[in-house]
């Protein structure tokens, strides 16, 4: 009997289970899913897509693009009456993703939101006429505000609550073009807040109170905040950003480029973009000491508003030349997006 035991232990401890292979020792590749998609056949058909190729995650909205907390939360939670039951059960969507050995990834979108903005305008950033809103009637809470941090933190520790293995902040800089858009606006920390140390403090703050927790932080950035020095403008610097979490996710769809790296329409060469665009990353991430893991945003859709001559069809082969080239300058981990979760079929995601 002894002997049986020993033999037991021995083999527990030199074959992790499946699980905690999928979910730690592997390469993360994964997709985005929707909040709504999270029951019923869609998210069946995408349960399928990622256990029958070589996908292993899912990177779901938690705080969605509005600032809607997409799950009910126990009445007496602070963000009870921010929530929106997209997601019905939460704990039963990540226990089938367990028993799929599907890495969960939780999406919160922070400074784009319309619900906390609304609810507290002195969060934001305000105009003459009350909050201001960009051109698709977004709003924007303010990052120079501490009490913005613990906010959207809070709702992160939600998602750690129902059992989500990393956390994944997205939206984490100012508007678009704020720096030209900034001046007839008031808002804390406008004549003495500096956009760039307002952002990458957050990401510090962010991962330290995230450390008991025991899960991975990750952020999404521009891809144009890697190939200068500073996005200033929106907040981003990328080797500051990256110093602080272990997973950074660039978006780098080749549709989001104009003329870069001598391409002049980028979304027609997607495996040069890549590739040239990885290159430089590797070169910014090896400076530091120790460097995140890139697990950088692909493209899985067809930009057709680019205009006749600008764009192409996306499919099998566009999203296998985007991969080979991460693979042929050393990066492994990668997340497909696709607004509608509509992702192609029959890719080979391991093309190399």
């Amino acid at each position: 009997m002894r002997k049986i035991i020993m033999l037991a232990f021995v083999i527990v401890l030199f074959f992790p289970c499946q699980t905690m292979a999928h979910q730690w020792n592997e390469p993360i590749n994964g997709i985005y899913v929707k909040a709504t998609n999270t029951k019923g056949p869609q998210f069946e058909k995408l349960r399928n897509l990622v256990k029958e190729t070589d996908l292993n995650a899912m990177v779901i909205d938690i705080k969605d693009d509005l600032g809607n907390l997409t799950f009910t939360p126990a009445k007496n939670s602070p963000y009870f009456a921010a929530s929106r039951p997209y997601i019905t059960d939460p704990k039963s969507v990540i226990q089938a993703l367990k028993k799929d050995h599907i890495y969960p990834i939780a999406r919160i979108v922070v400074f784009k939101d319309n619900v906390l903005a609304d609810s507290k305008p002195n969060l934001s950033f305000m105009n003459s006429q009350g909050i201001w809103r960009n051109s698709h009637g977004d709003s924007f809470t303010n990052p120079f505000q501490k009490e913005v941090w613990d906010y959207n933190i809070g709702m992160a520790i939600e998602a750690v609550n129902v059992g989500f293995k990393e956390i994944q902040f997205d939206y984490v800089r100012f508007p678009e073009k704020f720096e030209s858009i900034e001046g007839p606006l008031s808002y804390i920390g406008k004549s003495e807040g500096n956009r760039t140390a307002a952002v990458t403090g957050f990401v510090k703050y962010a991962s330290e109170k995230l450390r008991p927790y025991g899960v991975k932080v990750s952020v999404d950035v521009f891809g144009n905040a890697t190939v200068i020095p500073v996005a200033s403008g929106i907040g981003q610097n990328f080797s500051e950003i990256a110093q602080h979490v272990d997973v950074i996710s660039a978006m780098i769809y080749p549709s989001h480029w104009t003329t870069i790296f001598g391409i002049t329409k980028p979304d027609l060469e997607p495996y040069r973009l890549v590739a040239e665009y990885a290159k430089v990353e590797n070169n910014r991430l090896k400076k530091l000491p120790a460097p995140p893991t890139s697990r950088p945003w692909l493209q899985d859709f067809t930009a057709a508003w680019l205009g006749r001559g600008n764009y192409k069809v996306y499919g099998k082969q566009e999203i296998e030349d985007q991969i080979r080239a991460l693979h042929a300058q050393g990066i492994n981990e990668f997340l497909l997006w696709n607004a509608g979760n509509n992702y192609t079929a029959n890719v080979d995601y391991t093309p190399y």
